[in-house]
C-alpha cells in the first residue's frame, strides 16, 4: 500500500494511499497540518488541541507528547497523532515528512525500507524481484537467474530436469547423467531433440 502526496492552497498537506477500495470513501487518509496561536482558532480547534497527544509518548522528539507550540507540524493518520518530526520510518527512524510511505499493521515505513524488509527477493542473487520472476520448488527466481546448473542457458519458460535440487537443460542433463542408447550411444532422456527412443528391445534411435 504506497501512499501518494497531494498539496492544497491552504498549505496543509494531504497524504492518500493509493490502494484501490470497493468505496472510495474507504480510502485511508494522512493529514499533516499546523498548530495554530489560539486566538487564531475556533473553540472546537483549541478543545482538539489541548487533547492532542503524540503518539511517541515517552519517545516524543520534543520531549512533550502534549506539546503543541505555534507552527509546529502534526500528522494525524487514522486514530492517531504525531509531531511531524515523530512521525518516522520504525525501521531508519527518519522523519516521513511530505515523503511517500506504507503503513502496516501499526507500524510505518519509508518507502525504501519496506522494499528492503518486505519484496521478494531472488533466492540465487538475494537482489529484489520487481518483475518477471518465476517460481522453482516454492523459491523466487529472476527469469535470468534461472539458469541450468551447469551450462547457464537460461530455463525460464523451458523445459529441465532437476538433480540433487538443482535444475539442467535437457542436453546438460543428458550428457551429464542419462543412460546411453546401446547402439548411437547417444543420451535417453525423452525431452532431447537430438535423441528419441523408440524401441529399447530393438535397439532402434531416430
Amino acid at each position: 500500500m504506497s501512499v501518494d502526496v497531494m498539496t492544497s492552497k491552504f498549505g496543509n498537506i494531504t497524504l492518500k494511499t493509493s490502494t484501490p477500495k470497493k468505496d472510495p470513501g474507504d480510502d485511508d487518509v494522512a493529514i499533516l497540518s499546523s498548530f495554530l496561536p489560539e486566538y487564531l482558532m475556533s473553540p472546537a480547534a483549541i478543545t482538539k488541541n489541548k487533547a492532542f497527544e503524540c503518539s511517541m509518548k515517552r519517545d516524543c522528539r520534543l520531549g512533550d507528547p502534549k506539546a503543541t507550540p505555534p507552527g509546529t507540524k502534526k500528522m494525524e493518520y487514522k486514530t492517531r497523532q504525531w509531531h511531524e518530526k515523530c512521525f518516522s520510518c520504525v525501521v531508519c527512524k527518519s522523519a516521513i515528512g511530505t515523503k511517500s510511505f506504507i503503513p502496516r499493521e501499526q507500524e510505518v515505513y519509508c518507502a525504501t525500507c519496506y522494499e528492503e524488509k518486505f519484496s521478494t527477493r531472488c533466492v540465487k542473487c538475494d537482489k529484489i524481484i520487481t518483475s518477471g520472476g518465476v517460481t522453482y520448488k516454492n523459491e523466487p527466481w529472476h527469469r535470468e537467474c534461472f539458469t541450468c546448473s551447469h551450462c547457464s542457458t537460461s530455463l525460464a519458460g523451458q523445459r529441465f530436469t532437476s538433480r540433487d535440487e538443482k535444475p539442467y537443460c535437457g542436453d546438460c542433463f543428458g550428457e551429464l547423467f542419462a543412460k546411453r542408447c546401446t547402439s548411437c550411444v547417444k543420451p535417453i532422456t525423452g525431452t532431447s531433440s537430438a535423441t528419441k527412443l523408440v524401441s529399447c528391445n530393438r535397439r532402434i534411435c531416430s
